[in-house]
């Protein structure tokens, strides 16, 4: 089959690779829809991901299509279902997973290969992360699952509530599915980012205002000059130090900041300690999904609160992925690009 394999620092090539034998408990999706994900293009920057891909390694986690073969010993699915699957499943029996954090999983597997023409799933995660689509469901829309149940723990974790004064800082993918589950909750949204294009999308998914940050030279005193701050809660999707300090600033006595965008390994924040104690500020960094979270974001994309629409502003075949991964590396302003994995 033809797939893009990831083989180190900005090298994506498009290869034949063999189709690996059906084990028993698996089964193999034919990919319908790919979609391509900020977390892959940090991946392809850096040329591995400790936990999730070690080089070489057909690349991408985002993913819907149609089941093409059903191994020994799986029961409940056959051949034509219409499925998406997460990209990675906990193990159910560590301490973690006991304590309702599977996320942190010690031995969480993570699954990747959404950008090839067929993918493999094992049985752990056909057991726990496997989930059949409505026939009206696009492809499309389902790939959008594994982040956006990211964001349904990040909403949960933050504890919103209706009529809270919401801020996002961030206005790419996870930015937008905040906005857009903030507002399904009934909260007065904000958001802060930079590009008109997907500001606009923020408005379309219902942000109640949106601030301009130009070059975001300083993200705090920007947003208060035109916000005046004191928000209930603060969500950082951007994932740079001085932004979560800024996040910080913005939020009122008493409130919640989420430190959802993850930084480059090795920076560090400087954070004012009279404000964090003396206001009484909560301070959390969501990761991942769980599958209680994987089967709440699904349930959003089918009642419509999540669209691709909103989300995919751009397409290409799978020969142009490299280009493409490179274009987003340089700056690219899509928000997120279907890869169409067959001619």
């Amino acid at each position: 089959m033809k797939a893009a394999v990831l083989h180190g620092k900005e090298d994506v090539r498009i290869q034949d690779v063999p189709l690996p034998p059906l084990q028993a408990g698996e089964v193999r999706i034919r990919i319908e829809a790919a979609l391509t994900c900020g977390t892959d293009l940090k991946v392809f920057r850096r040329g591995y991901h400790a936990k999730m891909i070690v080089p070489p390694a057909v690349f991408g986690h985002e993913l819907a299509g149609t089941l093409d073969a059903v191994g020994d010993g799986v029961r409940d699915w056959a051949v034509g279902d219409r499925v998406v699957v997460a990209n990675s499943a906990p193990c159910g029996a560590c301490r973690l997973c006991a304590g309702g954090q599977e996320q942190l999983c010690d031995d969480l597997l993570f699954l990747n290969g959404a950008y090839a023409e067929f993918i493999n799933v094992p049985a752990r995660l056909v057991q726990k992360n496997l989930l059949r689509l409505r026939p009206e469901t696009a492809f499309r829309d389902a790939a959008l699952t594994e982040p956006l149940a990211c964001v349904v723990l990040g909403v949960d974790e933050l504890r919103l509530a209706r009529g809270e004064r919401v801020l996002v800082l961030g206005a790419g993918p996870i930015g937008l599915m905040f906005v857009a589950l903030a507002r399904a909750l009934g909260c007065e949204v904000t958001i802060a980012g930079r590009r008109p294009a997907r500001l606009q999308a923020a408005q379309r998914l219902g942000a109640n205002s949106v601030v301009d940050v130009g070059t975001g030279a300083d993200f705090a005193k920007i947003v208060k000059d035109q916000t005046g701050g004191g928000f209930d809660a603060v969500v950082e999707a951007v994932g740079r130090p001085e932004v979560w300090e800024a996040a910080v600033e913005l939020v009122r006595k008493g409130g919640r900041v989420n430190f959802f965008g993850g930084c480059p390994a090795g920076t560090r924040v400087s954070l004012d300690t009279g404000r964090l104690h003396y206001s009484s500020l909560t301070l959390i960094a969501s990761f991942h999904h769980t599958p209680r979270t994987i089967r709440r974001a699904l349930e959003a994309i089918e009642s419509g609160v999540v669209r691709a629409a909103e989300f995919v502003d751009g397409e290409c075949a799978l020969a142009e992925l490299p280009a493409r991964f490179h274009a987003m590396a340089a700056g690219n302003q899509a928000i997120k690009t279907l890869v169409r994995v067959r001619v």
